[in-house]
């Protein structure tokens, strides 16, 4: 027989060890519930620990935002958060709207500060200044791509808007990143990947829709977060290749990647074990994700091994350097990024066997 106290809550429970109640079945519960549980507890305690009473959270009208948003609220209460949404060009008045929508259902103060006039002045001013000295050539001069654009915008929102903000308000900001995006380093240095904590780097992206869906239907009980924003496609709309409105959106498609990346971080699998059970056609079985997501992603064998090439580099080589320097994070899974998971900076390699079996693949 056991005796089940509501967990992390403080309190005094005295036990008759001799009129124990019968077994019970313990009550079923969505596997996002001691989740959640664990990372509202987690916020409430860490803000404590470090004195911080007041939170700035940059909000996108995407899912994980408005995840961090609706558990931040929930935690410290919608009086002591500051929502601020930092539109460019990019982004559509549909995104513009689910924020706002947001900041409304959770009672909060909200901002908003478009950055595109001050990320057209950066890179005009910095193209146009010269570079001087013995090494440079006559009239050289940066050009400003639009991928260095893409991160101009992400260190303006945080090193800029929020930190300013926050400053201001006497408060701290938050990264928001999920644990797919910390994996792969889909986060701009010193832009996204700021904050003093990130709440959901260690939760895979099908979780943080999970726990959308749990705020509002246990926590909440009311579409707190706007539906839309569940349904919309993921992207960080930093260019037009990123139209929500044209169903376009970040280059990681999550109903796969979060299981592939998974059994890189949760189960030490490599590229020759996931090569094996591709050839032996047991792959989604093999990592847990849906059936049929594999051949409607990479039609060729060509094009699945072009991707798991490219994402086990990427894991292995700049996205390492991004978690060295990432924000604190809360550990909710049996293997959490940081002390967790110790990594050199070796990059990636490939064995001889998956040479071989890759050169069979492709040559079938």
């Amino acid at each position: 027989r056991a005796l089940i106290t509501p967990a992390y809550k403080d309190g005094v429970t005295i036990v008759d060890t001799a009129a124990l109640p019968a077994p019970a079945d313990r009550p079923a519960e969505p596997a996002i519930a001691p989740i959640y549980r664990t990372l509202r507890y987690a916020v409430r305690k860490f803000l404590a620990r470090i004195h911080m009473k007041r939170v700035v959270i940059g909000i996108s009208g995407g899912i994980d935002s408005a995840v961090s948003a609706a558990l931040y609220v929930d935690a410290i209460g919608a009086e002591n958060v500051l929502l601020v949404n930092m539109p460019s060009k990019f982004n559509s008045a549909t995104t513009k709207g689910l924020a706002a929508q947001l900041a409304k259902n959770l009672g909060c103060r909200h901002m908003i500060v478009p950055i595109e006039e001050s990320v057209s002045y950066t890179a005009k001013q910095l193209s146009e200044i010269p570079i001087e000295g013995a090494a440079a050539a006559p009239g050289e001069h940066l050009t400003i791509s639009s991928f260095v654009r893409e991160n101009m915008q992400a260190r303006n929102r945080s090193g800029r808007v929020l930190g300013t903000i926050a400053a201001a308000w006497g408060a701290g900001f938050t990264c928001n990143g999920n644990k797919a995006e910390t994996t792969v380093g889909y986060a701009t240095l010193y832009g996204d990947l700021a904050g003093f904590l990130c709440a959901l780097a260690d939760l895979w992206k099908y979780q943080v829709y999970d726990l959308a869906r749990y705020l509002n239907e246990h926590v909440y009980g009311r579409e707190t977060i706007p539906q839309g924003i569940i349904d919309i496609v993921p992207s960080a709309e930093l260019s037009d290749a990123q139209n929500v409105d044209e169903g376009k959106g970040d280059p990681i498609h999550y109903p796969y990647h979060d299981y592939l990346f998974r059994s890189f971080v949760e189960a030490d699998r490599n590229p020759e074990d996931i090569l094996t059970h591709y050839a032996d056609d047991d792959l989604e079985a093999y990592i847990g994700c849906e059936k049929g997501l594999v051949k409607t992603y990479f039609p060729t064998a060509e094009d699945f091994i072009a991707d798991l090439e490219h994402w086990w580099g990427i894991y292995r080589g700049m996205a390492v350097a991004k978690r060295i320097q990432s924000p604190p994070l809360l550990s909710v899974s049996g293997r959490a990024y940081g002390s967790d998971y110790p990594e050199s900076q070796i990059g990636a390699y490939e064995t001889i066997r998956y040479r071989a079996l890759k050169e069979k693949l492709l040559h079938k």
